[in-house]
């Protein structure tokens, strides 16, 4: 199952770190970011399961950062904990109308917050935390590591499933290459892109099998996408 992803946005260090160590220890993939205006160019390249945004970061604020994002449409629904020592009620309020789903002020608990992380995933991105996921006639179990069409089941390699996973999650969003390496092999390790066409290849003669429909979409120039029949 692939780990939801993370990211905070704060200048506290000593806090990232308690954030980000409590975060992974719930299992969640962490990204710590400490300016606004790198967390907005790295939004424009890949864009988190959530984002934990602190009110003051420096360079681009976090409330104008929120502002932004809602003005994007890949990220217009992204789930927006912000987090502020402005505990004010016209400030919460500010926050909220900005775009912010939830708001903790600062000191807050950290059972506090990894609740809140919880509960803000179940509810804006249930498809995240589901262990069965569908799309079509394709349901993919990630606790069984099975995938079934049309009640049919079909044999996956492990990069075939958790490339099919992480489609899944995100019907119809079409993704680079390169986003692709980053969510489904990680960041950390180098593989050349045209190996996803390999994989993609394969994953599309497993799912396709006989006369049914391809659900895999290749978007030239763009990348690739799951397709809701």
């Amino acid at each position: 199952m692939i780990a939801p992803k993370i990211m905070v946005v704060e200048d506290d260090e000593p806090l990232c770190v308690l954030l980000r160590y409590n975060l992974e220890a719930e299992g969640y993939q962490v990204e710590v970011i400490t300016r606004g205006d790198e967390a907005e160019l790295r939004l424009q390249e890949n864009v988190p399961d959530l984002l934990v945004l602190d009110w003051m970061v420096p360079v681009v604020s976090g409330i104008e950062l929120c502002r932004r994002l809602r003005l994007r449409p890949e990220t217009e629904r992204l789930p927006i904990i912000m987090l502020t020592a402005r505990g004010e009620e016209s400030d919460r309020v500010r926050g909220l109308s900005t775009g912010a789903d939830d708001y903790l002020v600062k000191p807050f608990s950290t059972p506090e917050f990894i609740a809140r992380v919880r509960a803000l995933l179940r509810r804006a991105k249930p498809e995240v935390l589901s262990t069965v996921l569908k799309v079509g006639d394709i349901m993919l179990d990630r606790e069984s590591h099975r995938v079934f069409r049309r009640k049919q089941e079909i044999r996956l390699g492990p990069t075939e499933f958790r490339l099919l996973e992480f489609l899944m999650r995100h019907p119809g969003r079409v993704f680079s290459r390169a986003q692709l390496l980053d969510n489904v092999w990680g960041e950390t390790i180098y593989i050349d892109e045209r190996t996803v066409d390999v994989h993609v290849g394969r994953l599309r003669k497993a799912v396709n099998q006989g006369r049914l429909p391809d659900v895999i979409r290749t978007i030239r120039g763009a990348g690739y996408a799951i397709q809701e029949q």
